[in-house]
């Protein structure tokens, strides 16, 4: 890993209330009646020294009424938004930051709720109690009884996020126009989500008995547990329909009449909580395929250069063994994984041309064919709420699988060796999006077997998921590892005949076997919400034993259909075990069990681990044995030969690597994560692990602090939050793109004040950050639009001539050359928060050392930048600067609904992504973590 030297910059209601009477009754959570306060005691090691914080806040749940004055009147909802000013505050607090002043940007994360402290008690069930906090509302759940405790949980969750996992359910089934609209962006969403992960009910049940008879004891009671849950949920379900402080966004839908409350909230059952799985896997937990595209890209190589040199250029940008990537292990372990056999067997390479994408949509009907709208008659005092939906619940692209990856999670750990304290410190959470609600709700867990304190993912809340226990600590970011293959299975006719690419019939170990259709219709009509006409189509995909059909094409001639098969498919919620497991305080009691904890979790994540005493890190993953020299970054034949080893298709099981092959460590001196490359030779699933990448805005910053030692949580808090705010192209790329421009005098004097001003701000942090609270401009604002406009131009002039446009653009449909900010990407689409995650940087880096004369390992295999002449390299680079200044800032910045043209720091902002009714106010840019925890334990059990 190249080291950039870096430093810390841091200082020693009216008429919706009138209204709201006549269509809503008790505020959410009155499902129970209220209980005298009580304060609850639990143990807790941290002693006042765990802290969190999860924007914008609590409650996600509105009544029609609360969504109505929030629209008329701009209120908000009690503990809508109390999180979202101290997340924020951050951004221009952390440079004074103290150990002491923590919780004026973070949540007090203790045990319990201080008695004079207690805002409600509410009893679903004589066997828990759920106690709310004054300050933020968050749940505190005990229970007397296991069943209790979750039941418990389930109630709590109704209260806080009833809608949204009504909506992510209905994702999870791939039905969601049929629930929430036909908006086109929900088509969308839908169409890219659900071939990723079809099931009929019955498969889902399948996976819940599939818990229950392999997983033993913890199994049995693992769907124990999701029974109590639901049954929970259900139960708030029919008090809120009963007492009419449901979610607006039922009404709104047309699932309930706001006057006579005829209509109904579905019942939840526990394969919904599989559908939901299978959503936050596929966001957050997912790894590999592409097998396709990038078999496309290396043929592109390959007519270019010639095979032997073709294959080279396209190795040299997938970049699957970086040693310039930085990476979590810095220690030289070598944990090999996903490696390029010397000799491949068994590569399924498609006939030039002849590659066709399945087809999905079918039997478009009305709004499903035109996209019209037609709106509904709405009632006078509804007319603000009218179309809110119409851009769709979510962005279309979310589950988009084209090397735009979702933001994901950052951790930095710092071993008590190099503490004030002498006990480790942790600043880690997910970053998981900005939505409204968020998807993940806060929760404290006391009950038999279960103590823990953290976040969930609304509607599978049986278990913390992210958060502390008793006296640790635990947090995970997207690991992104290859646990997705892709066979080229040959197709054939069952009853005879010869195979065409149309072909329905496979074989399957020799066997002519007929795919199984899967499919799904969904209808619409227009809401009060959602005006789209009345319309319906089609969703069908053929399931092989070796996956879903994606593509169709020759190779050699044959026709072939290209299926993917993911580790995880038909095991969705298998990971609830280790879960389980990290919410009991008798299993995790150190780093070894907290280890085997993790090993029981399928999907793949990196998992951190923070007590009184050690770090530690692993890798979780269904990671499958593959057969001997079968390259897994291209498709393979459809043989048994080239099978995972054991692989059975029945519950799609397989041979996986050993625990001890997964990245893991002990007490490294610290971890840094940010869905960087895990260890040595351990090999990526996709392109742009390259020499720069955003995990070194976190390693250098770290790396300093633990060598200069007496860490906080304060220090480590600041180290996080100045990346936060940081430009990576401006502290990694930009210097060496100022040493080319720099290698002659430059005589344009526009063009020297452009470098000038680059250089400026390169000196000052490439900061992206307001000049004070409030202010809501950059200290730099020129640079910056420079920058934005710069970049895109001179990676195309760095690149393009030499690659040529068709190997150009497949490399850039498999990696977008830039993530800033103001872009329309991650999660939520644009005002996203997370940024320079996936990009070209690291090309670009690696090719302007070459040019300079610089060391540089795993090169690529040309020189592109002036044909890897410096003067060539220069004159690129000045042109395509001077188009960059000349670019106003209304035209790099183009504006939007949220933003005026031209206005730079709206265009970064983060926006929260309604998901219903409310919404909030835009903050400043930060790249950091959605849910957040500041951990220091001074003491152990």
């Amino acid at each position: 890993m190249r080291r950039r030297i870096v430093r810390l910059r841091t200082l020693t209601a009216g008429a919706a209330l009138a209204l709201g009477a006549s269509l809503v009754a008790p505020l959410p959570g009155a499902g129970a009646a209220p209980r005298e306060p009580v304060a609850e005691e639990s143990t807790d090691y941290c002693k006042g020294q765990c802290a969190d914080v999860l924007p914008p806040g609590t409650n996600g749940s509105a009544t029609l009424a609360e969504i109505l004055a929030h629209r008329v009147f701009g209120t908000q909802p009690p503990h809508a938004d109390d999180q979202l000013g101290p997340y924020d505050a951050l951004s221009s607090g952390y440079p004074s930051l103290t150990d002491d002043r923590l919780t004026e940007f973070f949540n007090d994360a203790s045990f319990g709720v201080p008695a004079d402290q207690v805002a409600s008690v509410t009893k679903p069930r004589d066997d828990v109690t759920i106690t709310r906090d004054k300050k933020y509302g968050v749940p505190h759940i005990k229970g007397s009884t296991r069943y209790g405790t979750e039941f418990g949980a389930g109630f709590a969750a109704g209260q806080d996020r009833l809608w949204l996992i009504d909506l992510f359910r209905h994702i999870g089934r791939g039905q969601l126009t049929s629930f929430a609209g036909g908006a086109l962006a929900n088509q969308g969403l839908e169409q890219q989500f659900w071939p990723q992960a079809p099931y009929t009910e019955q498969d889902l049940e399948k996976q819940v008995e599939y818990i229950k008879s392999t997983q033993g004891e913890r199994g049995k009671q693992a769907m124990e547990d999701a029974q109590a849950y639901v049954d929970g949920l259900n139960d708030y379900r029919v008090k809120s329909k009963n007492g009419r402080y449901f979610p607006g966004e039922y009404v709104l839908t047309g699932k309930i009449d706001a006057i006579t409350n005829i209509g109904e909230i579905e019942p939840f059952k526990v394969t919904d909580m599989i559908a939901l799985a299978s959503v936050v896997g596929g966001l957050f937990g997912n790894g590999g395929g592409g097998e396709v595209e990038g078999a496309l890209a290396l043929l592109k190589s390959q007519e270019k250069y010639g095979v032997e040199k073709g294959t080279k250029v396209w190795e040299s940008f997938r970049a699957r063994n970086d040693p310039e990537a930085v990476q979590t292990i810095h220690d030289g372990t070598s944990f090999p994984y996903a490696g390029k056999p010397e000799t491949a067997r068994g590569t399924a390479l498609p006939d030039a041309g002849s590659v066709e994408r399945e087809q999905l949509v079918y039997d478009r009907e009305g709004g499903a064919k035109s996209g019209a709208k037609d709106p509904v008659k709405a009632p006078k005092k509804l007319k603000p709420l009218q179309g809110m939906y119409d851009d769709g619940v979510l962005p279309a692209d979310l589950f988009k699988r084209d090397g735009h990856k979702k933001g994901m999670s950052n951790a930095l750990l710092v071993s008590g060796k190099h503490t004030a304290s002498g006990n480790p410190v942790a600043v880690f959470g997910p970053q998981t999006g900005y939505f409204a609600p968020q998807l993940l709700m806060q929760q404290e867990l006391q009950g038999p077997g279960i103590s823990a304190r953290g976040v969930s993912f609304a509607g599978v809340g049986m278990y913390v998921q992210l958060g502390r226990g008793q006296d640790y600590a635990w947090s995970a970011t997207s690991a992104g590892q290859d646990i997705t293959d892709t066979y080229a299975v040959d197709l054939c006719e069952p009853g005879g005949g010869t195979p065409t690419k149309q072909s329905t019939g496979y074989l399957y170990r020799g066997t002519c076997t007929p795919m199984e259709k899967l499919e799904r219709k969904n209808a619409w009509k227009p809401t009060l919400a959602d005006s789209t006409a009345a319309g319906s189509y089609r969703m069908q995909v053929f399931r092989t034993k070796y996956g879903i059909v994606t593509h169709r094409a020759t190779v050699d001639g044959t026709p072939v259909a290209y299926v993917s098969l993911r580790s995880t498919y038909r095991h969705e919620a298998d990971s609830i075990i280790g879960f389980q497991m990290l919410n009991d305080p008798a299993y995790v009691k150190d780093a070894a069990s907290f280890k085997k904890a993790a090993q029981n979790i399928s999907y793949a994540f990196n998992w951190f681990y923070a007590d009184a005493r050690d770090i530690a890190y692993y890798n979780s993953g269904a990671n499958p044995q593959r057969a001997d020299s079968v390259d897994p970054a291209l498709p393979v034949k459809g043989q048994q030969a080239y099978e995972w080893r054991d692989f059975d298709p029945e519950n799609n099981t397989s041979a996986q690597t050993p625990a001890a092959e997964h990245p893991q460590s002990v007490n490294q001196d610290y971890y840094i994560s940010w869905n960087n490359k895990q260890a040595k030779d351990f090999n990526t699933a996709g392109f742009g692990m390259s020499a720069v990448h955003r995990g070194d805005l976190l390693d250098g910053r770290v790396r300093k602090l633990t060598e200069e030692g007496g860490v906080t949580r304060a220090s480590l808090t600041q180290a996080m939050s100045e990346a936060a705010v940081t430009d990576l192209r401006g502290e990694q790329v930009l210097p060496e793109l100022l040493k080319v421009l720099r290698s002659k005098p430059v005589t344009d004097p526009q063009l020297a004040k452009a470098i000038q001003q680059l250089e400026a701000w390169r000196t000052a942090g490439a900061q992206r950050n307001q000049t004070a609270a409030g202010s809501k401009t950059y200290a730099h604002p020129d640079a910056v639009r420079i920058m934005d406009a710069w970049w895109p131009l001179l990676i195309e002039a760095e690149f393009k001539p030499g690659l040529g446009k068709d190997l150009y653009d497949s490399l850039t449909g498999l990696l977008p050359v830039d993530e800033a900010p103001s872009a329309g990407h991650g999660p939520t689409g644009s005002h996203a928060g997370s940024a320079f995650q996936s990009g070209w940087w690291g090309y670009a880096d690696k090719d302007l050392r070459k040019v300079l004369g610089q060391p540089v390992k795993g090169e690529l295999a040309d020189s592109y930048c002036g044909d890897g002449k410096l003067d060539a390299c220069r004159d690129a680079l000045l042109g395509t600067l001077a188009q960059a200044v000349a670019k106003p800032a209304t035209e790099v910045y183009p504006g939007d609904d949220a933003c005026k043209a031209g206005d730079q720091w709206c265009a970064d902002t983060v926006i929260h992504r309604a998901l219903g009714g409310i919404t909030h106010r835009p903050i400043q840019w930060q790249n950091r973590p959605t849910y957040q925890q500041v951990v220091e334990f001074p003491a152990h059990r």
